[in-house]
């Protein structure tokens, strides 16, 4: 018995020990993260802008923002929802908080299951992901470009959490294609990205579509959808999001969440 007691006594002291270790790692990457990046100073969305892009990006802009908006630097937010490992895996709860600087593209989210602890990011123009098993086994650490690519993308579809980042400038364009889609284009150190994007009659982006890589050399079509728009902090922004896979055979849907709070231009951790 008290052998037992001893070998549950570490392994719960190990456990502990590996959560605030990963505490400890996740603030310093939020710190860099916010420090690499400044404030848009002076930036303010107005009405004249929008006179040149195609008509259902201009029903988005016109529906999300105020004129006089000033343009976000920063974001922080909170999320619940439900996420699959593999096409043959149950759903499992997740929840977590994930941080986002405009100036600098760049975000760190953090999502945490009764199993595993993933962090997923793009800092200094690199993308990785990390998972690590009860907050104890590092089980992936990936890196390079196929990474640098996807984690960008993901950072430039959940713009629509803070859509002045979507307007038009230097790096980024839209191009007409119908009456509720147009093309989304983003070039950026070196990387040439783009979003099919859908429109409702409401001026609610409700779908991104782009290639984005699955596997080491493999690029597969991959679907955001967007639901339950809501008012909040000023700005309307969907509530709900679905990440999907569209594979040759099926659509694998991996990643339900649902946004919880929201704040902006507080480049610190929650």
């Amino acid at each position: 018995m008290i052998i037992t007691l001893s070998i549950l006594g570490l392994l719960l002291i190990t456990f502990i020990a590996g959560k605030i270790n990963l505490t400890i790692q996740f603030t310093k990457q939020v710190k860099k993260l916010f420090a690499q990046s400044k404030h848009i100073s002076g930036k303010i969305f107005n009405y004249t802008q929008l006179s040149d892009l195609p008509e259902p990006v201009q029903r988005y802009f016109k529906h999300v923002l105020k004129e006089g908006q000033p343009y976000i630097s920063y974001v922080r937010l909170t999320y619940d929802g439900q996420f699959k490992t593999g096409l043959d895996k149950d759903w499992i709860n997740i929840k977590g908080e994930q941080y986002f600087t405009v100036e600098k593209p760049g975000f760190i989210w953090k999502g945490e299951t009764s199993m595993f602890t993933a962090r997923d990011m793009y800092i200094a123009d690199r993308g990785r992901l990390v998972v690590s098993l009860f907050s104890l086994y590092p089980v992936v650490d990936g890196k390079g470009d196929e990474f640098n690519q996807g984690e960008l993308l993901r950072w430039l579809a959940e713009s629509v959490w803070f859509p002045t980042n979507l307007l038009p400038g230097e790096k980024l364009q839209w191009t007409p294609i119908n009456d509720h889609t147009s093309k989304l284009t983003f070039n950026y150190n070196g990387l040439s990205l783009f979003y099919i994007v859908t429109f409702n009659d409401a001026g609610e982006i409700t779908q991104v579509e782009t290639q984005r890589y699955m596997s080491k050399g493999k690029l597969e079509t991959w679907i955001g959808k967007l639901y339950d728009y809501k008012e909040m902090n000023g700005m309307v922004v969907p509530t709900k999001i679905e990440a999907i896979w569209r594979l040759k055979n099926e659509d694998f849907s991996y990643a339900k969440f649902n946004v919880k709070k929201i704040e902006y231009d507080r480049p610190e951790k929650f």
